[in-house]
């Protein structure tokens, strides 16, 4: 497979948007670092991610969105204090942890009944889920083990000829991974320390 590096424009997010739609993979830059996306409710673009990656697939992925009208089918219910830390933090690196709903596919959340879900404040990842419609799985767009890359050509290293499509939107501005909160029991529980603190 040839991987192709090009600046972001219309034309490129049109393309990461018709990629996305025929469940294929695309590496984008999001606030906290580069991503892997593909369509969090189709089961084989995901698969796709965990090949990309070499990472197992018990390991649940992050569903990203642009708006709180697309959690509709992504998750079951929206706790009240998830809406309280959207209305804090939304768009940005948190990503909360809710019932799952019925359209996110089982690879996307390794099978579990809570999905992950983040509203990215970086404008290339907003502009390709509105130009595509399509909630998306991402994961860093590393290699599994390897550090996460905060610019396209960090993640030409370890993507080369394992996507078709990397768009460059220059350096991500956090260069840490999304701070992880699960709002599905009684107390909101960290999951993974990030670039929102306690």
């Amino acid at each position: 497979m040839n991987t192709q590096v090009l600046p972001v424009n219309d034309k490129s997010i049109a393309l990461a948007a018709e990629l996305l739609q025929k469940g294929e993979l695309v590496a984008l830059p999001t606030e906290t670092v580069y991503g892997i996306a593909a369509d969090a409710r189709n089961g084989e673009a995901v698969k796709k991610i965990f090949e990309a990656k070499g990472r197992p697939q018990d390991n649940p992925l992050i569903v990203h969105i642009y708006g709180m009208e697309m959690l509709k089918g992504i998750v079951s219910e929206v706790p009240d204090r998830a809406y309280k830390l959207a209305k804090a933090f939304w768009p940005g690196p948190l990503t909360m942890v809710m019932p799952r709903g019925g359209e996110v596919s089982d690879v996307t959340c390794a099978g579990l009944d809570t999905v992950g879900v983040r509203m990215p404040s970086h404008p290339v990842v907003q502009a390709v889920i509105k130009a595509s419609g399509v909630a998306f799985a991402a994961p860093s767009a590393n290699l599994s083990g390897k550090p996460s890359p905060t610019n396209a050509q960090d993640t030409l290293v370890d993507m080369d000829g394992r996507l078709p499509l990397i768009l460059d939107g220059g350096e991500s501005a956090v260069g840490v991974e999304s701070t992880v909160v699960a709002v599905t029991g009684e107390h909101p529980m960290l999951l993974r320390p990030g670039y929102v603190t306690k």
